[in-house]
């Protein structure tokens, strides 16, 4: 038997993204964020609340990058979310985290994340719910250390986590359970 909970936004798995921007002083900023994703073959969509420093920051410099953190950057990913850069200026310093100036866009790349995706903004939409960035990926970094042998990104070895927004809890991601477009396959022959 279902039960009916009304409305919410549970969906699971939520991703956690960290997004990454320049203040007005050229100083780092963080944030977790996990409405959003993929949206077309290079495009990024994020829904953001408005008050957020990353959303300022994101309209001022028109850039931003969009990593996947691993879980051995777990706590300092939480502060990201936890923090506001409104509120406390020191936020990236206090993590001991390292970024380096993006060559393609102007955004930091975090060193510790293994995946980062360089985006340039495409359009801003106002919505009654926050602002949605749609952000054009112009490149992707990766870590040597989550590539397979054919230099593709190996999910398995970027240790990401997850979140789960029923119960405020982060997952691991495990190992791969089947291929894609695999597993169901044999139903076609029906």
């Amino acid at each position: 038997m279902k039960k009916d909970l009304g409305i919410k936004p549970y969906l699971f798995p939520m991703p956690t993204y960290m997004i990454g921007t320049y203040n007005e002083d050229d100083t780092v900023d963080v944030m977790m964020m996990a409405w959003g994703g993929i949206c077309a073959e290079d495009m990024v969509a994020l829904n953001l609340e408005a008050d957020h420093k990353t959303v300022a920051n994101i309209r001022a410099r028109g850039a931003f990058t969009l990593a996947v953190p691993g879980t051995d950057t777990l706590a300092e990913s939480d502060f990201f979310g936890i923090a506001s850069s409104n509120k406390m200026a020191d936020k990236f310093q206090r993590t001991g985290l390292h970024a380096v100036k993006s060559t393609r866009v102007d955004a930091p790349v975090i060193q510790e994340y293994p995946l980062t995706l360089e985006c340039v903004v495409e359009r801003l939409e106002d919505e009654p719910y926050g602002l949605r960035v749609l952000g054009r990926i112009v490149n992707v970094l990766a870590d040597d250390s989550v590539l397979d042998d054919k230099g593709k990104v190996d999910a398995g070895k970027l240790n990401a986590f997850i979140f789960d927004q029923m119960r405020n809890g982060y997952y691991s991601v495990g190992p791969q359970i089947s291929k894609a477009w695999s597993a169901g396959a044999p139903l076609m022959k029906k």
